[in-house]
C-alpha cells in the first residue's frame, strides 16, 4: 500500500516484500540440490501484479526486490484504490490509497 503519493511502485513494491518475507523455500537445496552457484538459473520465480494504473510499473525496478531467481514479472489492471486523506507535504496528489496485490509462484 502506498498510503501517500498514490504510487502504484511503492505499493507493489511493499506488496512484494510482504509476499516473500512470509514464505520459506527451507528444503528445496536438499531436494533440488540448489547451491549459491546454480540457484538463479535453477529458480524460476513469476510475479503476478495488479494495481490500478499498471502501465506506470517500472518491473525492471521491482525485479531488484526479488533476492534469487530468474524474475518474470506480468501486470494487470487490478488492486485497489480507496479513500485517504489528502496532505501535499506528505507527496499526495489527491486523497487516496494505492493498493497492490501480488501473486508470486516458485518454479525450480
Amino acid at each position: 500500500m502506498d498510503f501517500h503519493g498514490q504510487n502504484v511502485n511503492v505499493a507493489a513494491g511493499k506488496a512484494i516484500k510482504d509476499a516473500i518475507s512470509r514464505s520459506c523455500l527451507i528444503g528445496l537445496n536438499e531436494i533440488y540440490n540448489l547451491t549459491e552457484a546454480n540457484i538463479n538459473e535453477r529458480m524460476m520465480i513469476e510475479a503476478i501484479i495488479g494495481v490500478s494504473r499498471p502501465e506506470e510499473l517500472n518491473t525492471e525496478e521491482l525485479k531488484k526486490l526479488f533476492p534469487v531467481g530468474k524474475v518474470t514479472i506480468k501486470t494487470q489492471k487490478g488492486g485497489l484504490t480507496t479513500a485517504g486523506l489528502f496532505f501535499p507535504g506528505f507527496g499526495d496528489t489527491d486523497d487516496t490509497i494505492e493498493a497492490a496485490i501480488v501473486c508470486v509462484t516458485v518454479s525450480v
